[in-house]
């Protein structure tokens, strides 16, 4: 397959912050590709120096084996869409939203009718279109932002963390159009992902960003598989129950853990499992929150460890939860080891291993 995007030596710096640091990355027409690493490893800058909406401070960029410069940037622009992790919505229809783009490229009215019903249809939105977008659920906003994306029609689409913190349905529904938009289309898609399960089941090519570097590149066997010690660095899981599940009428799963605590999951298994919630994924209150999490627990604060901006709690709520907040969190609600205090997360959050 032919190269349709390239980095070539490229840096980025944010004031005294370098985002990415002498980054070299090939990606190739109608492969999945995903970037995974931490919160603040670069992931975000790196889809937008490629969507050609930041340059670089140095080092080139290339699309279709063209190098970017401001002369046909724009241009450039044409062939990319970036879908971001927290959508915005105009307030106005959700038709309004989706053909914002192919208004300004001053398609047919008949052409922008066609590329809106069909992307509609690709996520699972027909019938919406005179809906105000922003009255959306989460999970149906980010999906106006997929379809609008879709719309477009172009040769590179850009994902970043693009089911995070989305209801199960949505998760599903977009996981399953980034592999029919490749499938049918032949659309090269670069997703940016803290999600290991997910990067297995859609990916063919994976790279892991390290503090603005690239650690490893390859296939998904030779990523997620192979003997890497920065993979085992950012994968280190913690927050790993057992216990039985059994598969509600809802359609979640309610997982009884062999210490008694029931935790409710959005997976459809049976049987003997293991789970596990990332520490970032709870929510930590001094008093039970109304949300539609369904799992809150009450516990006590047995342990203290400061990171530098970051305190991560170990919290006795019948299993031991490790959780992970801010300094700041942490002084203004005034904790301590031995606070009582709530622990909130959604179904979404409990992945299996």
């Amino acid at each position: 397959m032919s190269i349709l995007a390239e980095l070539e030596h490229v840096s980025k710096l944010y004031g005294k912050i370098k985002a990415l640091d002498d980054v070299t990355l090939k990606v190739r027409k109608g492969e999945i590709f995903t970037l995974i690493g931490p919160n603040g490893a670069g992931k975000t800058t790196l889809l937008k120096i490629l969507a050609c909406l930041e340059k670089p401070d140095y080092g080139n960029v290339y699309i279709n084996g063209e190098r970017i410069e401001d002369r046909n940037r724009n241009k450039a622009k044409l062939n990319t869409t970036l879908v971001f992790q927290k959508s915005t919505q105009f307030s106005t229809s959700v038709y309004d939203n989706i053909t914002y783009g192919l208004k300004l490229r001053g398609i047919s009215k008949k052409q922008i009718d066609e590329a809106a019903k069909h992307a509609l249809e690709m996520v699972k939105l027909e019938g919406y279109e005179k809906r105000l977008a922003k009255r959306l659920s989460g999970g149906e906003q980010q999906r106006v932002a997929l379809a609008r994306a879709l719309a477009l029609n172009t040769s590179l689409l850009f994902l970043d963390e693009p089911t995070a913190n989305l209801d199960p349905k949505s998760v599903s529904i977009i996981e399953e159009v980034i592999r029919e938009v490749n499938r049918q289309k032949g659309t090269t898609i670069m997703m940016a992902t803290h999600n290991i399960f997910q990067t297995e089941q859609i990916a063919e090519k994976v790279a892991l960003l390290i503090n603005g570097k690239i650690a490893n590149v390859g296939t998904v066997d030779e990523i997620l598989r192979g003997k890497s010690r920065s993979l085992a660095k950012f994968v280190r899981l913690e927050n790993i129950f057992s216990g039985t599940s059994e598969v509600l009428k809802e359609g979640t799963s309610c997982v009884r853990l062999d210490d008694g605590v029931t935790i409710e999951a959005a997976l459809r298994r049976s049987g003997r499992i293991t789970v596990f919630i990332r520490p970032e994924d709870i929510i930590l209150s001094k008093r039970r929150l109304e949300s539609s999490a369904r799992n809150v627990f009450e516990g006590k604060i047995v342990e203290v460890s400061d990171q530098g901006p970051l305190v991560r709690l170990k919290v006795d709520a019948g299993e031991e939860f490790v959780v992970q907040i801010t300094k700041r969190s942490f002084i203004e609600m005034g904790l301590n080891v031995g606070s009582q205090i709530y622990l909130t997360f959604k179904a979404s959050s409990v992945q299996s291993i």
